[in-house]
């Protein structure tokens, strides 16, 4: 099992930046892709960005590409999601997620452990 939490959510202005971190728990945390989703009110879950276990990988949608960065401290079990120049539109909860597979994955359903997620809001 692994335990994820997520914190740095918040409101900020169109423009602004904000970094969410994402702590776990549990089995070796080096040995998991880990990833970050996100759910508007009304839509689907959204991938964001996915590390692999080396930081050597990394993917994003497109949307957030150049805007957002996936980072991870095994060490510390840690991973961290710096998002700046941010729209309206990224206006969403964001979850944090673990997939016990070292291939990467952009799908929700390819992720075992998920955190409770936390919201971010930016105003216009």
């Amino acid at each position: 099992q692994v335990q994820l939490v997520e914190s740095g959510g918040g409101l900020v202005q169109a423009g602004g930046s904000l970094r969410l971190s994402c702590a776990a728990s549990g089995r070796t945390f080096s040995y998991y892709t880990m990833g970050w989703f996100r759910q508007a009110p009304g839509k689907e879950r959204e991938f964001v960005a996915s590390i692999g276990w080396s930081s050597g990988t990394t993917y994003y949608v497109d949307s957030v590409k150049g805007r957002f960065t996936i980072s991870r401290v095994n060490a510390k079990s840690t991973v961290s999601l710096q998002m700046s120049s941010l729209k309206p539109e990224d206006t969403a909860v964001y979850y944090c997620a673990a997939r016990s597979s070292m291939a990467p994955a952009t799908f929700s359903r390819g992720y075992d452990y998920w955190g409770q997620g936390t919201q971010v809001t930016v105003s216009s």
